[in-house]
Formats: C-alpha cells, structure tokens, sequence
C-alpha cells in the first residue's frame, strides 16, 4: 500500500512481484537486452536522450506523485525529475565514448573491449525514490544492459511510471522493468536470480550485507550505497553567519532522511556559542508543513514506522538545544531538532535518518578530524573554513566518499558519488558509471607470419 505521508490517506494499491514473475521478468530482460547491446551506439543514445526528453515533459506529474508518496516538499520533488532527466541525458552521452583500448605487446595487436554485463538489478530506497533509481538504470542502459528495478514497497509509483515512459520513448519491450514487491521476497528473488548479473543496492548497512552475502554465492558483481553520520566541521575562521544558515537544510533536507545528512554538527569551542546563536534562529526558519505548498521546505517522515524510529532516540524528556514545531492532526511529523550528545550516544553514533542532529565542540585541527573519522561510516561531510591549506588538509585526513568545503552539496550526476567504510561498495555517477556495467574483454591477436 502507497500512503500520503503528509494526510495518511491511500494513494494506491501495488501488486506485489512474485519470484515467478521475477523469473518471467529476467527471461524477457535477457532476450531485451541481446537486443539493445546490438544497437549501433548512436541508436541507443539517441533513444535514451529521447527517454530524457519524455521524462521532461513529464517532470511535473513526476514530482506531484513523489510530493504523494514519499512527502517530498514539490520544490524538492521537481529537482528529483530534473536529475532522472539529465542523468539520462548525461548517460547517453557517454554510449559512444564507452571505448576499449589497444596495448602494445610483443607478436601481435591487444585489444581491450567493454562489453555489457546483461541483466542488472536495480533496488532503490524509499528516501529518494526517483533520483536513486535512475542512478543505476540509466549507465546501466547506455552500457547496453537490460534493468530490473524494484522500488521500495512504500514509494513504487514514480518507478513504475519512468517505465512507462520508458516505452513511450522506445525503449525496447522488457528492457526495463519495474517490480514492485517487499525486500525479503521480491528483492530477494531478484538478488539469487542466477540470469542477473549484477545488483545495485541503496539503503541500510545491515540490508546491504545481507545482498552482498547473496551476491557472494555466486560471485556476482554488487554496487552498495548504505548508511552515513556525516560531520559538518565549523572552524573559528569560518564565516559563522553563513555556515549557521546553511546547516539547518543539511540534515533537514528531505526530513533528514538522507544518507549524507550531516547530522553531527562539529564546531570549534572558541566560536560554539556564537554559532549555536546563529543557529537557532535558522533552525526556526525553516518552513515545515504541507509539501504540496511550494513555501514548504521540510515534509513529514515517510511512515509511522520511521517517526517511531526516530522518536527512539530521543526521549521525551530528552534536553534539546533547539526543538522546532511540527503540525499538529494527521502526517508523519517530527519536529527539527539539536541535542548535545556526549561521544558514545545513540544519537551521536547511530544513523537517526530524521531531522535530528547532535552538536559538540572541537579543540583544534587534529580534534575536529578525530571526532568526524569517530564513525563507521564515511559517506559525506563539510568544512566550513576560510583557510585553504586547511581546507585540504582537512579534506584529506577525513575518511569519507564526498566531501564539501563550505557546502554542503554532496551529489552531482557528473560526478563519482560512494562512500567509506560501512557506507558502502563501489561509485555510482560521474564519468566512470557506465564502465562499472561492463566487462573487460581482453583479445591477442598474433600478428607472426605463418610458416
């Protein structure tokens, strides 16, 4: 069942995938994509820039079910379609670009080849429905290979008309599917299919050893994107007014349901209080209510089962140093809210995955970068400094995938996006995304001279 995260009401019913319909799906995919791999290049990236442009002029009602399902704020959920539609731009491009190589070797010519791998699976989360589910498909596709896409149970609806428009673009039948269905069954079938040949996984740590464990029995290729408890790091030197302005929307963005939330909030002891001041007003600031109001910059949680969850780490009477409002009658509403958690908390450890952020002060350089490599993760982070040297140091001595200096912005298309540590396996985006859905071919052909 989809529920409006924001009025609980019921947006719609979604028949799940069965494993027999997951193994009809793969038997179609592999004859789709014998298929599309023998396109000249120039075909399917002309295809695919034709699915950009169907998605374009779908954007709108892209973003009105991702406001349904998922509670995005409209705002947010209109950027989502934009990237669905220039990362299918973007990976078109890189079709005819997706080149081999010739290696000089003694009696002969070395060719080098990237071939498709066939089926993959895609498994994207329910925090960002659209946009994460096109960061598989998309290279996937302009690598020459078929997608399965499931989407998570709660949020199907915009998954399930991509692949419409799919079709409507010319995309060959059975190409790419979308099957709706819970983890431990339809994603399990999916994973342990041996016609799949790779799986593409976005979620928790704990789900995503378990598909690796899968993967592993029969050596199959996975890609994991999983947890994060990225730090923002405030030095003296930093420009307090800005960084306190931008540091409500990094882990309030989306509810803070996001893997690169920085929900540790790291400031030099000497500038803490004067930062915490500036804070609070810009907490205070930052609209929460109806995400179909295009003023609305954060919506409620995506489920009763996820505001429990993150009710869990904070008590009732837990002191907060800033707590905002949430609207009171129907929705999934937590309000934004800053604790000072001591090293070792729950809160100050555990990926919360809602607006919530734990504070602490540092004492120098070599302190700040302790405690933001204190963590089993490593997806994200900022630094907020006027010193460049420092800026690098800093980038450089924090384990972490992604890294902002004076930002907080953590994914572009056109760039590599993954993590550290617990955070994950592999890149997803950027220039290199279509070879991580290849194989390489290595040829030798003698050139010696018959005797």
């Amino acid at each position: 069942m989809v529920v409006n995260p924001a009025t609980e009401e019921l947006v719609a019913k979604v028949p799940a995938t069965t494993p027999g319909e997951v193994h009809a799906a793969v038997v179609r995919a592999t004859a789709a994509q014998t298929a599309w791999a023998a396109l000249a290049p120039a075909d399917r990236a002309r295809t695919l820039r034709r699915f950009a442009a169907v998605v374009d002029a779908h954007s709108e009602e892209l973003a009105v079910l991702e406001v349904a399902e998922a509670g995005h704020p409209l705002g947010n959920a209109r950027w989502e379609a934009g990237n669905v539609r220039d990362l299918l731009d973007y990976s078109a491009g890189g079709v005819e670009r997706l080149t081999g190589s010739q290696i000089p070797v003694a009696g002969g010519v070395n060719l080098t080849f990237a071939e498709p791998l066939g089926v993959v699976a895609v498994i994207a989360p329910w925090n960002f429905p659209m946009p994460v589910a096109a960061w598989g498909t998309a290279p996937a596709l302009a690598a020459g290979n078929a997608v399965l896409l499931k989407p998570a149970e709660t949020t199907p609806l915009t998954a399930l008309r991509l692949a419409e428009l799919g079709l409507e673009a010319g995309l060959p039948e059975g190409l790419f599917q979308v099957l709706p269905g819970e983890g431990p069954v339809t994603g399990t079938a999916l994973v342990e299919h041996p016609g799949v040949a790779k799986v593409v996984f976005t979620g928790s740590t704990a789900v995503g050893k378990q598909i690796m464990a899968r993967c592993a029995a029969s050596v199959k290729p996975v890609t994991l994107e999983l947890g994060g408890k990225s730090p923002n790091i405030v030095f003296a030197d930093a420009d307090l007014e800005r960084a306190a302005a931008a540091a409500p929307g990094s882990f309030l963005d989306n509810t803070g349901q996001d893997c690169c939330a920085r929900s540790r909030i790291l400031v030099q002891r000497s500038v803490y209080d004067r930062f915490l001041a500036l804070l609070e007003p810009a907490v205070h600031a930052f609209t929460v209510g109806d995400p179909a109001d295009e003023a609305t910059a954060m919506g409620p949680l995506a489920s009763a089962r996820q505001r429990a969850r993150v009710r869990s780490y904070v008590p009732e009477d837990a002191p907060a140093l800033i707590r905002g409002r949430a609207p009171e009658g129907p929705g999934f509403w937590y309000p934004a809210t800053v604790l000072e958690a001591a090293p070792g908390e729950r809160a100050a450890v555990e990926e919360v995955f809602g607006p919530v952020a734990v504070i602490a002060p540092f004492e120098d350089e070599a302190d700040a970068v302790r405690l933001a490599n204190d963590t089993e993760y490593g997806l994200s982070g900022s630094l907020w400094t006027r010193d460049g040297a420092r800026a690098l140091r800093v980038s450089r001595a924090v384990a972490a995938g992604n890294l902002s200096v004076n930002s907080h912005s953590s994914v572009r298309y056109s760039t590599p996006f993954g993590g550290y540590k617990q955070s994950g396996l592999g890149r997803e985006l950027g220039p290199g995304a279509l070879a991580a859905f290849t194989e390489t071919k290595n040829v030798f052909i003698s050139t010696e001279e018959s005797q």
